[in-house]
């Protein structure tokens, strides 16, 4: 039962970092034998303290993929101003020499780059 809920707890059984779930289960172990040899009256201490740790690790993670999050919409903007810059020159180059077919040409390729830089 406590590997579920520890599972539940690292972010399920695909979770990529395996040293969390080992840590976790570690410091079950560590809080269960701890309550064993401190008796009753300290097992809402014990218990609170696991709880605390838990809990700041599932901080932690939030802001890793708050950080994460942010990282890539900065990098999907930093993509999109970029092809912005580079495709006034380039329309003007194929307006200039190849006309419509070019102009098209550009729009599709820039079409593109927001595509892929929004899925990625």
């Amino acid at each position: 039962m406590a590997d579920v809920w520890l599972a539940a707890v690292a972010g399920g059984p695909h979770n990529p970092l395996m040293t969390d779930d080992v840590v976790l289960k570690d410091e079950l172990r560590s809080a269960i034998e701890a309550r064993k040899e401190l008796g009753d009256e300290m097992e809402p201490a014990v218990i609170d303290a696991f709880v605390e740790r838990i809990e700041r690790r599932l901080v932690d993670r939030a802001h890793q993929g708050e950080r994460a999050l942010h990282g890539r919409r900065e990098h999907q903007k930093e993509m999109v101003l970029g092809s912005m810059a580079i495709s006034v020159p380039l329309l003007a180059i194929a307006a200039v020499f190849t006309g419509l077919p070019g102009v098209i040409a550009v729009c599709v390729a820039l079409a593109v780059i927001a595509i892929v830089s929004s899925r990625s």
